[in-house]
């Protein structure tokens, strides 16, 4: 790494090893050294799985600089990564998070962390409050563990999920603009929730109040039994601030699996010109997310 950086002024460097196991945990102690001598580091991930010496026999040198210059940063390999973890818990978000933590601690600007702290949040759709708090804490201080008792953090449907669905309910100040939101972005497509939040926003579009036992008739047993169960929950006066919050969740999910549809399109290796419009597709999107 010294002889690494005499070499380089700069102190950019592009980490690209074999997509195997082996090659994933050499990624991660790579750079965990350069980063240490303070390189910017950028982790480039092949299309198609391929390793270094096969792409360029078959693709040419010139193929490889190519990518080789859009490479991401280095926290976003890692978040892709935590990605492949057990999200479906929160102990498993937890578990993903402190995967990412030694390495996000590294960046000497706190702006900077809590910027990545969010795309971190966003990308892993760590929803639940608690765990998003933790995060920006530890992040801010440079703390490489996030520590969050998994009691305090809400489990079953999403929170946001849950409080729309009760705000759809209760409230007559913001249900028709909360319907008209869910409806025209299609933001309950992919959700848990998606069948009840989609018959309630139906059925909410003039701002009446719903008929629940009109609506529970096509769902499933499991979404009745859970749309009673937040119906039953204790209300809490809603505003619109904390709606549109809820909203941005949402949104922020469609554009990540947008994103995600984007990545698996420029991995496919297109013609040149549909890859340049992915590309900027691509990074319109990251724009978006932070």
């Amino acid at each position: 790494m010294k002889l690494l950086g005499r070499f380089t002024p700069s102190r950019h460097v592009v980490v690209n090893y074999d997509p195997d196991a082996a090659g994933q945990a050499a990624t991660e102690r790579s750079l965990a050294l350069l980063l240490e001598q303070g390189f910017n580091v950028r982790v480039l991930v092949l299309p198609g799985g391929a390793d270094p010496d096969k792409f360029i026999r078959e693709q040419g040198g010139e193929s490889y600089q190519k990518l080789l210059g859009q490479a991401p940063a280095y926290l976003d390999y890692l978040i892709s990564r935590a990605r492949q973890m057990d999200l479906s818990t929160v102990e498993g978000k937890l578990r993903a998070v402190n995967f990412l933590m030694p390495y996000l601690q590294r960046i000497p600007n706190r702006l900077l962390r809590s910027e990545w702290a969010t795309r971190i949040a966003a990308q892993l759709r760590i929803d639940e409050p608690v765990l998003r708090a933790s995060l920006r804490r530890a992040a801010a201080e440079r703390r490489s563990e996030v520590k969050a008792k998994p009691e305090l953090i809400a489990s079953g449907a999403k929170p946001v999920e849950r409080r729309l669905i009760k705000m759809l309910i209760e409230s007559d100040a913001l249900r028709a603009k909360i319907a008209e939101e869910i409806r025209k972005d299609e933001l309950h497509k992919g959700l848990e929730t998606e069948q009840i939040l989609g018959a309630l926003a139906e059925a909410c579009q003039s701002g009446a109040r719903p008929d629940l036992a009109a609506l529970v008739e096509p769902l499933s047993e499991r979404e009745r039994h859970l749309l009673s169960e937040i119906a039953f929950e204790p209300s809490v006066e809603a505003t619109e601030e904390e709606a549109e919050s809820c909203l941005s969740v949402l949104r922020q999910r469609r554009i990540q699996a947008e994103l995600e549809a984007v990545q698996k399109q420029i991995e496919a290796n297109p013609p040149a010109a549909e890859l340049r419009k992915l590309l900027a597709r691509k990074q319109e999107l990251r724009r978006q997310l932070t």
